[in-house]
């Protein structure tokens, strides 16, 4: 059991180190210190339901929806499209700040909406957690809901971490020139990821 969960833990973790358009979603939010909780939250569980249905039903899905890979792919590529851009108009704009008041900034529905879609729309995601982590699983046998679990507990230790722990980085965002460059990077990032997806296909 112990050796499943570790297993499914280090996966997750791995999956999920690597910097995406969700990831820096949070960290935005981190920063700003603007509905982090239900963020982190959306981020995990859903995480959660993804591995959950990956490890108990991996094969099942790839038979009966074999369309569904390239419409995630086409799909999330163009709200990625569509994200970088609007941080890049966010960066040529400038102005942004992290204040000490800064802290009802932005609606909690927009927010969640917005991580709802950089989740769920993002191909990456199903890719990690639906496949690989559902693939994986089934060398485990009768243990992989352990590996599972452990794969959830990677997610919302991340999360958490990442939500919370972007405050110790404050002092840097407490000029408008590094929300610049962090909203440039995450246009990067994004359009990366974008290519990418386009090019699979």
């Amino acid at each position: 059991m112990f050796h499943a969960v570790y297993a499914g833990f280090s996966l997750g973790l791995s999956l999920i180190l690597a910097i995406g358009a969700q990831n820096a979603f949070v960290l935005r939010q981190g920063l700003r210190r603007v509905h982090v909780l239900p963020v982190v939250l959306v981020c995990a569980v859903s995480d959660a339901v993804l591995v959950t249905v990956g490890v108990s039903s991996f094969s099942i899905i790839a038979g009966l929806l074999p369309w569904i890979a390239p419409a995630l792919r086409y799909g999330g590529a163009a709200f990625l499209i569509w994200y970088g851009a609007r941080s890049v108009l966010s960066a040529w704009r400038g102005g942004d700040v992290l204040r000490a008041a800064d802290t009802g900034e932005g609606s909690l529905r927009a927010a969640v909406l917005t991580c709802l879609a950089l989740t769920w729309l993002n191909p990456h995601v199903y890719l990690d957690t639906v496949m690989l982590i559902g693939t994986v699983s089934t060398q485990y046998g009768a243990g992989a809901v352990w590996f599972g679990a452990g794969a959830v507990a990677a997610s919302f230790v991340f999360f958490f971490a990442l939500g919370y722990g972007a405050r110790l980085l404050a002092p840097v965002f407490a000029r408008p020139r590094a929300w610049q460059v962090l909203d440039v990077v995450i246009a990067g990032v994004m359009w990366a990821i974008a290519a990418k997806l386009i090019v699979m296909g």
